[in-house]
């Protein structure tokens, strides 16, 4: 793709290394960009730049914050002796969306996967373990997806939870198998965590 300007082709390249975007829709946006006004288009990008500087991860959960400490952590209206464990913040925004759950949450970051080279050490499993330890924990609910991936991490999970006397439950089989929870739609993500059953090997 020949391109006018090395600043158009500069910021071409920086849009479609972003997934889902290729070079033609890339130029696209740029093309776009270019004819909005020169302060909203500075907006736009000093967003981003906000953003990467000033983000905060929960100390907690470790969601995406603007504090140390997130709302949802933060709620005293939280059921905080309830753990519900997502692999990612997409899947707990989707489950906030449902208004079904009331707990806390804990982001893993990943899925154990062998394949990809990821292995218990590389998620934030030592983590909730360590949470579970030292709080008053009545039940764990796991909400991972239902590939092969996040099969083998509840049943690691519940390996490691199993002993210490808590309720350990997963979100009920209404999402088909393979599917992932982000996409799913909100009646039926919302009946999944009402409906949740007791995890067993």
């Amino acid at each position: 793709m020949n391109f006018p300007s090395q600043l158009v082709e500069n910021a071409v390249e920086q849009l479609s290394s972003l997934p889902g975007i290729g070079k033609k829709s890339a130029l696209r946006l740029v093309l776009h960009i270019l004819k909005r006004e020169k302060n909203n288009v500075e907006k736009f990008g000093n967003s981003f730049i906000d953003l990467i500087n000033n983000i905060s991860y929960c100390s907690s959960c470790y969601s995406i914050s603007d504090t140390g400490i997130c709302e949802i952590c933060n709620n005293s209206k939280r059921n905080k002796q309830m753990i519900c464990v997502v692999e990612d913040i997409r899947v707990m925004m989707a489950i906030e969306n449902t208004m079904q759950y009331n707990g806390v949450y804990h982001i893993l970051g990943g899925l154990i996967s062998p394949i990809d080279g990821v292995g218990p050490s590389d998620i934030r499993i030592s983590e909730l373990l360590e949470k579970t330890a030292q709080n008053d924990i009545n039940e764990i609910i796991f909400a991972l997806s239902t590939t092969m991936e996040g099969d083998t991490t509840n049943y690691y999970l519940y390996k490691k939870l199993k002993e210490c006397n808590i309720k350990i439950s997963s979100i009920a089989r209404g999402i088909a198998t393979g599917d992932e929870i982000e996409y799913t739609d909100e009646i039926t993500l919302g009946e999944a965590i009402s409906s949740r059953t007791l995890y067993s090997e």
